[in-house]
């Protein structure tokens, strides 16, 4: 397991995600449609990606289970996909870390590339449902990964590079932190607003609504309880250029006193997003 390849915005209405994070500013792939029933669309950047899914209550599969009860509730940042380029050998890791993984699933999308169709193919193990406190998490290993990471899809308006942060609000940052310690073998560190692990990509945040709030003042959070991911941070090299990108598609934005360019969950599809 190397870092988190994706997360996974779970959405009721897969048009109206994708023409709001156009208005953000960035480039959003055309839709796909999986085996397993679930639709997507996806902001692609150099190494991470952030994933628009939509799991229909028809036809139902027991792998989307989860986000489909998710939906219930509104849209809202739903999952973490870990990077592994060996799913089987990823699922004896987590056996020995005390988790329990379900057996590995492979499934693939149709893509329309200008040489032809092809099929991005993937092969994920999920970790049990409330292993994880505030989301489900699993690995994804990339059998196509020409297919997904396409260099016409990887340049927005806005900036954007990569996935900078996660942000899990909770009532004790401590214990909620335990089992991402051990699933990424990295001990928290203290922050100002609660603990940190590193996950050799875009670390985890576990905090407290209140020191969440504090950092972003007048940025509306989602009202699901706690545990739950809140907050996703975008890395952006110029946060006046995001900020501009964010204005011409009319969507009202506020700047945090660290100089980031925050959109409230109310926005953003159930999750605060921070450019910075």
């Amino acid at each position: 397991m190397q870092g988190i390849d994706h997360v996974v915005l779970v959405v009721r209405d897969l048009d109206a995600a994708r023409a709001t994070f156009e208005r953000m500013g960035f480039t959003v792939t055309p839709r796909g449609h999986h085996t397993i029933g679930s639709q997507n669309h996806c902001v692609m950047f150099g190494d991470d990606y952030i994933e628009l899914l939509m799991s229909p209550t028809e036809n139902p599969h027991p792998s989307r289970q989860y986000y489909t009860e998710f939906a219930r509730s509104g849209d809202g940042l739903a999952g973490l996909a870990l990077k592994s380029a060996n799913a089987k050998g990823a699922y004896t890791e987590l056996l020995w870390a005390g988790f329990q993984p379900g057996d590995v699933l492979e499934f693939s999308r149709p893509v329309e590339l200008p040489e032809g169709a092809r099929e991005a193919r993937f092969r994920v193990v999920q970790l049990r449902p409330g292993s994880t406190p505030g989301g489900r998490v699993f690995v994804c290993e990339h059998l196509t990964r020409d297919v997904v990471w396409r260099p016409e899809y990887q340049r927005h308006a806005n900036g954007a590079t990569g996935l900078a942060a996660v942000a899990i609000v909770c009532d004790d940052v401590v214990r909620t932190a335990q089992p991402y310690e051990r699933l990424f073998d990295s001990k928290a560190k203290a922050i100002a607003e609660g603990r940190l692990v590193e996950t050799a990509g875009a670390p985890v945040a576990f905090v407290t609504t209140q020191s969440l709030a504090k950092r972003f003042p007048d940025v509306w959070i989602s009202a699901r309880p706690a545990p739950l991911m809140a907050a996703l941070f975008v890395r952006v090299p110029d946060r006046d250029a995001a900020e501009r990108a964010l204005k011409a598609g009319g969507l009202e934005r506020a700047r945090m006193p660290d100089g980031s360019v925050a959109l409230g969950a109310d926005t953003a599809h159930g999750v605060a997003l921070v450019f910075g």
